[in-house]
């Protein structure tokens, strides 16, 4: 499969999906053969029995229900419940839902650009994201959002409040904003395309790298290419001692993200593979010989909540013995979704493959078994004592090859750094550590 930088028109394409039941994603595929629709026709044909008893419940309904029902909720709910009865990942996608998983898809959306969450029942400002109109406009962290459009937020969740914010692109809004327990002030912005990132990252310590992924979107690929480069500047150019992945409550995302993150960490081999009972559900996907990790040591943290396209990730990287798997077993999820755009904005996710690593493993209902496993557990600092040493004595002997005394220091509060709240992450950069010793690094 080619290696898309967009999605194409969904409208268009068919498109393969590898998402945790609550969060779909999408990849472009090659459209189905047009050979492949008279095979659907080829079949048995039609139980006409069943088809009159469905049309006799829906006269029945229509007739006795206790309040009008018209055909076309009739309809849709039948088949709501034609694809909710075939496994939990099939579903009819309504336009809502279809431009939903669209947007996840991509990582970009119509709105202002702001992180919220919620205060006394209010939406509160987390933060503005840089050159968005949000931050364009003053908004700043902190502020409570009490009004949009002249609607009180206050009773409503933090969902609906968000999904007010959103819309079509070049459209105003007003917000009401109350800043450090002053007088509501008004705001008016316009939307604007919005682009989210499913990564970040960061040094641990001098030469131990942190990449966290949040969720498999069209651009993982790109921005994880873009943390190993910011990591090495950072390192001040020169070559990690390790790199913690982390895929801890990654629901998964689109597939063509997961085999270009494996390939920025492995030189050869298979990543992935996909079986399924049409043609075009086959798809291998293997490296292209472009490791820009380096090849240093590298631990993978998973969990309970790491699902589908991470697991073919950790599953990739622990078949090619690249990484030491650290954490929990994984979701589960090994199965391929494909979205069949519909008219009307519509359309269908079933599945259609199951997918297997590079050594020929189907993780579905199983999951990824870690190397090491460490659940989480809370990190509580222990008071550094106040010690007293052998060159604290009065008329203590010097040291015999001639190495200066080291007596007793007060203790200064070091600043917080990421693995000191997070006992896993703190295991994977000890693990790391000692990996580096090991290979005399």
């Amino acid at each position: 499969m080619l290696h898309l930088s967009r999605l194409t028109s969904l409208a268009l394409t068919i498109a393969l999906v590898i998402g945790a039941p609550h969060a779909f994603a999408a990849q472009p595929a090659q459209p189905a053969p047009a050979a492949a629709a008279p095979a659907v026709t080829a079949k048995a044909p039609l139980p006409l029995d069943e088809l009159r008893t469905f049309a006799e419940v829906m006269d029945r309904i229509k007739a006795a229900y206790v309040e009008p029902v018209d055909d076309k909720t009739l309809l849709e709910n039948a088949i709501k419940g034609m694809l909710s009865n075939l496994d939990p990942h099939s579903a009819y996608l309504g336009p809502d839902d279809f431009a939903q998983l669209q947007e996840d898809t991509s990582g970009e959306f119509g709105g202002l650009g702001i992180e919220v969450g919620m205060e006394d029942t209010f939406v509160k400002v987390v933060s503005p994201i840089d050159d968005t109109p949000a931050s364009k406009a003053g908004v700043q962290a902190g502020d409570l959002i009490v009004k949009i459009n002249g609607q009180p937020t206050r009773g409503q969740t933090m969902t609906e409040a968000v999904d007010k914010m959103r819309g079509k692109v070049g459209q105003k809004i007003t917000l009401t904003l109350v800043r450090g327990g002053g007088t509501p002030f008004d705001v008016t912005l316009t939307r604007a395309i919005i682009r989210t990132k499913s990564v970040r990252s960061q040094l641990l310590e001098n030469g131990y790298g942190y990449i966290r992924i949040t969720q498999f979107q069209v651009k993982t690929g790109e921005e994880v290419s873009k943390a190993l480069a910011d990591l090495r500047k950072e390192n001040g150019n020169k070559k990690l001692n390790g790199i913690v992945l982390d895929l801890r409550n990654n629901p998964g995302g689109v597939l063509q993200a997961a085999v270009e993150v494996v390939d920025h960490f492995i030189t050869k081999g298979l990543i992935v593979y996909t079986k399924g009972r049409i043609a075009n559900s086959e798809l291998r996907f293997s490296a292209t010989g472009h490791d820009e990790s380096e090849a240093v040591p590298m631990v993978v943290l998973i969990n309970g909540g790491s699902a589908s396209a991470s697991e073919i990730v950790a599953g990739a990287l622990q078949d090619q013995k690249r990484a030491v798997l650290m954490g929990t077993t994984s979701f589960g999820k090994g199965s391929v979704q494909t979205v069949l755009p519909l008219s009307n904005d519509r359309a269908l996710k079933i599945t259609t493959a199951l997918y297997f690593t590079p050594n020929g493993r189907s993780i579905q209902a199983q999951g990824i078994i870690p190397d090491v496993e460490v659940r989480q557990a809370k990190v509580t600092g222990a008071q550094d004592d106040d010690t007293f040493k052998e060159a604290d004595l009065q008329g203590h002997l010097g040291n015999g090859n001639g190495g200066a005394d080291k007596p007793s220091v007060k203790p200064v509060k070091a600043k917080p750094r990421l693995q000191d709240d997070d006992y896993q992450l703190g295991q994977a950069l000890s693990l790391l550590k000692g990996l580096s010793v090991t290979r005399g690094n």
